[in-house]
């Protein structure tokens, strides 16, 4: 398994947090997502034979949230 943060811009309420995670948690191979709404950090652990970055940073600009780093 491997680790990644995410520094995502325009999360500020519990919606937006709950649209993150439900982004990355249907995403084969995520396994734990955490968000922090006062750092814009997602901490995230997957399997990279079944999910890559990109379709990570994908999953959350598809909610409307900008992927940083």
């Amino acid at each position: 398994m491997e680790k990644l943060t995410l520094d995502v811009k325009g999360m500020t309420c519990g919606h937006c947090k709950s649209s993150v995670e439900g982004a990355l948690g249907e995403l084969n191979g995520v396994t734990n997502v955490e968000i922090n709404l006062a750092t814009g950090k997602v901490d995230g652990t997957y399997d990279d034979t079944k999910v890559t970055v990109q379709d990570m940073r994908e999953a959350v600009e598809d909610q409307g949230y900008d992927v940083v780093a």
